[in-house]
């Protein structure tokens, strides 16, 4: 089924190309666009069998993700973010998946997970307030994840955990206006004092130990590979995608153009420009095979019912936020190289350069505070992250 919706998805990129200036003036990500991905069934990837799911293969949802994000860096970062949510609810108590997927299997997800909530517990659940920022596409979904602190009788936080609210119990506050990913519609979200019943949470504890009460009703391999790779992962691929995107047009523009201020000179023959190109697909390359691999990997652990070690889930993390910063420079170089026109700010390169600095700044692509979990890890340092 994976190949049937990766050829779907590749039939719809002309027009999610075509659609890319629309999504920066709307600061969202166009109705056309969530409604043709979700026809050809890219929503159901990494969602459980149980409600019409496919269970694909990570890999599969990425690389589905590199090309929706290759036409249109908006409408990439905001499918892998609402397709892997799916994946996030199948974890939950199975009377959660029931609401959000019982009777309606294309029910949508948006998220923010920063713990900025704060909840009280009460009988029966949690009492929750809170606001969130960046929960991309959020217009597009009816339910939502949010990150929050459970809080003790003294004020002190005992847990943090996941709290899955449906629209009803929360407002979307639109204040989207940014100078990149702007057609991500990546709001804020308001929670006044709302009961959440203690079925529709989940500790973050469960998730890095890779157990969860989703897993007694969805218990294929997808549901064993560990949310610190999964979710991160998740923001780096639409920023191969970027990359990708930003190459292809370099390349084609490149052999084409003449370079009015060195004499006529055509940029084909420029050596310089060829250096950047080979550079810039190294990198490219290195982010993807390194994705690869790490997925790869894990998902052999995940079949075989083994546990996963923590060398690899390091190593994994390490790899994507260093992936990001390689595709972000892979742009970064092929902007430099391509002249004066590059600054119009209508042209696809500039808004892939814009898209992938403002991906560039999510919180899973914070490189030092990734990077010295494996050095201390390597350094025999015991790592203590929410994620391992």
């Amino acid at each position: 089924m994976s190949e049937e919706i990766l050829g779907r998805v590749r039939e719809l990129l002309p027009a999610l190309a075509e659609r890319a200036p629309e999504a920066e003036e709307l600061r969202k990500v166009p109705p056309e666009s969530v409604k043709a991905l979700q026809e050809a069934g890219f929503f159901r990837m990494l969602q459980p069998e149980r409600y019409g799911g496919f269970e694909s293969h990570p890999l599969d949802f990425y690389t589905a993700v590199r090309m929706i994000a290759s036409a249109c860096g908006s409408t990439g970062w905001v499918a892998s973010v609402l397709g892997v949510h799916p994946w996030h609810v199948g974890l939950f108590d199975v009377r959660a998946q029931d609401e959000v997927f019982g009777d309606d299997h294309d029910t949508r997800i948006s998220s923010s997970y920063a713990p900025t909530g704060r909840a009280t517990p009460v009988e029966g659940g949690f009492r929750f307030s809170g606001k969130w920022s960046f929960s991309s596409g959020c217009d597009h979904a009816t339910w939502v994840l949010l990150g929050g602190l459970v809080m003790n009788d003294e004020g002190k936080p005992v847990d943090f955990r996941t709290f899955l609210l449906p629209i009803a119990d929360y407002t979307i506050n639109d204040v989207w206006d940014t100078v990149g990913l702007r057609g991500t519609g990546s709001n804020d979200i308001l929670v006044q004092d709302v009961f959440v019943p203690e079925h529709r949470t989940l500790s973050m504890a469960h998730t890095a130990r890779c157990k969860c009460p989703g897993q007694e009703v969805n218990p294929g391999p997808l549901f064993r590979m560990p949310y610190g790779t999964v979710h991160p992962y998740a923001v780096t691929a639409p920023m191969i995608g970027m990359a990708t995107g930003a190459y292809d047009l370099h390349v084609g523009a490149t052999r084409e153009r003449v370079r009015a201020a060195y004499l006529g000179e055509k940029s084909v023959d420029d050596p310089f420009a060829q250096v950047r190109i080979a550079i810039a697909a190294n990198d490219i390359d290195t982010a993807w095979w390194q994705l690869e691999k790490d997925i790869t990997d894990e998902w052999e652990h995940a079949v075989a019912g083994t546990k996963i070690p923590v060398d690899l889930r390091l190593r994994a993390r390490r790899n994507q936020v260093l992936g990001s910063g390689r595709a972000l420079g892979a742009i970064d170089r092929l902007f430099e190289s391509a002249g004066g026109k590059a600054i119009n700010q209508d042209l696809p390169l500039p808004r892939f350069w814009r898209d992938a600095h403002a991906a560039r700044v999510h919180a899973a692509n914070d490189p030092e505070r990734v990077l010295v979990l494996y050095g201390k890890h390597e350094l025999g340092i015991q790592v203590r992250d929410g994620l391992f």
